[in-house]
């Protein structure tokens, strides 16, 4: 069974996370032990922004236009194509 986006969000409160000021504090330090800060400049993150969002485009290329129907398996891949964009 893939992981879901549950299964991620699952982990946040061990790691002490239980506010969005938390998680987004915790990203910036995560960032910062990796010395990442000098590649998340407005040009790099609107390129990278706009790769995760074709990826969740791709989710739903070709699907047609009326009603869409999506398995489990690929409600899972949504959730997580979402999360990359959030």
């Amino acid at each position: 069974k893939p992981a879901g986006i549950e299964d991620a969000l699952s982990d946040l409160p061990l790691l002490g996370l239980r506010t969005f000021h938390d998680v987004v504090h915790h990203a910036a330090q995560f960032a910062a032990e990796r010395d990442w800060e000098r590649y998340h400049t407005e040009r790099n993150i609107a390129l990278a922004l706009a790769g995760e969002v074709g990826e969740l485009a791709e989710c739903f290329q070709w699907k047609g236009d009326g009603a869409l129907q999506l398995d489990k398996e690929e409600l899972v891949h949504v959730g997580e194509e979402i999360a990359d964009i959030a």
